[in-house]
């Protein structure tokens, strides 16, 4: 996949969800993980025989994943110097 590709959420869920073209497909739910944090969407494909839902994910790159972008997390490096 190109990256102009990757970038559009509508090309990753047709990605996804195309091959069930006899699908409704619809958003359920959209926001952020936090507070000024990364954007998320929820994707349903509703089937006669049940709904599956996907979550897709803003990564700061601008791309759509359905993996969460990494946390910042705390981490503590150590430097050795010579005397």
């Amino acid at each position: 996949m190109k990256m102009s590709a990757e970038k559009s959420l509508h090309s990753l869920v047709e990605k996804w969800l195309a091959p069930m073209s006899w699908a409704s497909i619809r958003v359920i739910r959209f926001s952020r993980i936090r507070p000024k944090g990364s954007r998320y969407v929820c994707v349903e494909a509703r089937r006669p025989h049940g709904s599956i839902a996907l979550w897709f994910f803003r990564h700061k790159d601008g791309t759509w994943r359905v993996f969460p972008p990494d946390a910042k997390r705390l981490t503590i490096d150590m430097y050795v110097s010579a005397k």
